[in-house]
């Protein structure tokens, strides 16, 4: 019996995650884990909330909390929503768990005294008004690649270009807005040239990493790596444990690699078993983790070269189920442009296992691939409701219809009825294969593609005919059923679950128990079909626009009257709006990058005059002002020619 420690990459929790990432870490680690379970191995699935580093802190200071307030929240909130995903962690923690901030700081100690960890000075952004150097995200500018003018200090997030932030143009301070300059700091860098021979032959060696991971990591590799920086200026993290790194603190991405041995002792230390968290790092156990392609360097390379740093035998990953990136109707998922659905706005929505069923059908295993409402709706109403759904509830119908709802043995098998239990057992192993090799997507279509046969297989056999066939028809039929609790419990759990109600076997029973003179519950739809209006009801797809729909939002034209801006705000104006008929209102639009108070004062603009008021920065907002945006760059919508204020847009 194998020993698997399976990690998901841990989600910075600055926000909730979104269905990208999902798919890409956490949803399909638990779809491994539950196979690996049913399987009967021994296994042990973690990740946690990565809760450090400059984005938090960002905003903990644009909300004036501090960060652990911040992350406190943020991770309760996540941590239930996986539980609502069904994600079945063993051990869902956190980085400022004290068995987390204690075990980094020991490890880096003994890569420290093993002499892998020096220092240098480097030149970094530093505010005189604040008095703190700046690092990455508490700078912005103007991106050198693509213009953008919000690029942050490491990256661009219209060109995706990485940055230093010594390239920015206007530089400024995120907190205060003040330009920066530049001053010298030392800090702690971990030695990761000296393991070039060792990862290259690590990376070579793995025939179990995919393409992509190890395509990506060799080139790295044979460009030359460079010393990583383990420390940065700033107050929200792990204090550094080197000598003389007094007020620093380990960079977060240097630190959450370090979560799953972490994660792995806290689960052993809660339940009383100090040492047994070595069993899934040493003497063969397997180490698989589950990430988007941007984080392989970390998964294949730094966190390989610290582990082989401590001397101590660690095992290094069997291997790194790396996705590329689900894109969002040909868009990158984007929470400052809205762009994408989040776990939980999906949630509700509809079901989970919608959800899961949906991504883990598109999982982008070898190329970049496109979520949208046109194959959402396909995944559920015809693969869902269609086919799984429709076959089991055709089964379970004509076998309380005419069997009283038990199983029958069968009269006699014919070739087809044979056919059709070879495909089962067929359907097994390559679903057994393919999640062995972690190739979740083709898995899933192998489940479907039984399906379908197995409605071909009904509606050809026509049991409602009676007949000495019909109880071979339902018997086989109820295999098919049978076997499917199984298939599905590592995809749709919940659904698998409800499947297993209705033939009163629990996973144990379902996995060896015959179906002849199996008693069953009258069926229950498993599924519903979703239809084009409920979907732009919530939210989703278009259902076709009318002009009562129109109508709804109050379209209208206004003047703007009145500009200012908003105290403390850098990128927002307090306007003034005339809708006509003596009527004014208000709202708070981010247009202060873009126009001058001088260019908005007396122009005609396009309002949402039919909604719930909002307070944006402690200012009533009334209405929304209608814009454009594309790469950086945002155009407010105003009428072709003069129109009154307060006129109808149909």
């Amino acid at each position: 019996m194998a020993r698997w420690l399976l990690g998901s990459a841990w989600p910075y929790i600055n926000y909730v995650p979104h269905l990208g990432t999902i798919i890409g870490s956490v949803l399909s680690g638990d779809v491994i884990a539950r196979y690996l379970r049913l399987k009967g191995e021994r296994v042990l699935y973690v990740s946690g909330s990565d809760e450090h580093g400059t984005p938090i802190e960002v905003e903990a200071l644009r909300l004036k909390v501090p960060p652990r307030k911040l992350t406190d929240e943020n991770h309760a909130k996540v941590k239930e929503l996986f539980d609502r995903w069904h994600i079945s962690f063993d051990n869902y923690t956190r980085t400022e768990s004290p068995i987390h901030i204690e075990f980094v700081r020991d490890f880096y100690l003994k890569v420290y005294r093993n002499g892998y960890v020096f220092t240098r000075e480097e030149e970094l952004p530093y505010c005189p008004k604040c008095r703190r150097f700046l690092p990455d995200r508490f700078v912005q500018g103007v991106c050198p690649r693509c213009g953008y003018p919000e690029a942050y200090g490491d990256q661009c997030p219209t060109c995706g270009a990485p940055l230093d932030p010594r390239e920015l143009g206007s530089p400024h301070c995120t907190i205060c807005g003040s330009t920066p300059e530049v001053r010298a700091t030392k800090h702690w860098y971990f030695d990761l040239p000296s393991f070039t021979e060792k990862l290259e032959k690590y990376v070579e060696g793995n025939p179990r990493l995919p393409e992509n991971a190890r395509n990506f990591s060799l080139r790295l590799i044979r460009e030359g790596l460079k010393p990583r920086s383990l420390t940065r200026d700033i107050g929200w993290g792990i204090p550094a444990p080197f000598p003389g790194a007094e007020g620093k603190t380990i960079y977060v991405w240097m630190e959450a690699v370090l979560g799953y041995i972490s994660a792995t002792i806290e689960y052993f230390r809660l339940r009383g078993e100090e040492e047994r968290w070595r069993e899934f790092w040493f003497d063969g156990a397997r180490v698989v983790f589950f990430i988007g392609k941007d984080n392989i360097p970390f998964h294949t390379i730094i966190l390989p070269a610290l582990l082989m740093a401590t001397g101590e035998g660690y095992e290094l990953p069997w291997t790194v189920s790396s996705t590329e990136f689900l894109m969002f109707e040909g868009k990158k998922f984007s929470k400052s442009q809205r762009i994408g659905v989040w776990i939980d706005e999906a949630l509700e929505m509809f079901p989970a296992d919608y959800w899961r069923y949906t991504l883990l059908s598109i999982r982008p295993e070898v190329r970049d691939t496109n979520f949208t409402w046109e194959l959402f709706l396909e995944k559920v109403n015809s693969d869902l409701n269609d086919t799984i759904g429709n076959f089991v509830h055709r089964a379970l119908t004509f076998l309380c219809k005419y069997f009283n709802c038990r199983v029958p043995a069968p009269s006699t098998l014919d070739d087809y009825d044979r056919r059709m239990l070879e495909e089962i057992e067929k359907a097994k192993k390559e679903f057994d294969s393919l999640l062995h090799q972690m190739r979740i997507q083709q898995a899933v279509q192998v489940v479907a593609d039984l399906l379908r046969k197995a409605n071909k297989y009904f509606n050809d056999k026509e049991p409602w005919r009676g007949g000495v066939q019909a109880s071979s028809t339902l018997n086989v039929s109820m295999r098919v059923v049978a076997a499917l609790t199984v298939l599905l419990e590592p995809l749709i759990p919940e659904t698998a679950e409800a499947l297993r109600k209705q033939l009163k076997l629990s996973l144990a029973e379902a996995l060896e128990k015959p179906v002849e003179g199996l008693e069953v519950e009258k069926p229950k739809p498993l599924f519903r079909k979703i239809s084009r209006e409920e979907l732009a009801e919530k939210g989703g797809a278009e259902a076709g626009v009318t002009p009562q729909d129109v109508a709804k939002l109050g379209l209208r034209v206004a003047r703007i009257i009145g500009v200012e801006e908003v105290p403390k705000a850098r990128k927002l104006y307090k306007l003034r709006l005339d809708l006509g008929g003596g009527l004014t209102k208000q709202t708070v639009a981010g247009l202060k990058e873009y126009y001058s108070p001088e260019e908005l004062l007396g122009k005609l603009v396009v309002v949402v005059s039919n909604m719930k008021p909002a307070k944006l920065m402690g200012v009533n907002s009334e209405v929304m002002l209608l814009a454009a945006s594309e790469e950086g760059k945002v155009a407010i919508l105003v009428p072709e020619k003069p129109v009154k204020p307060g006129s109808r847009i149909f």
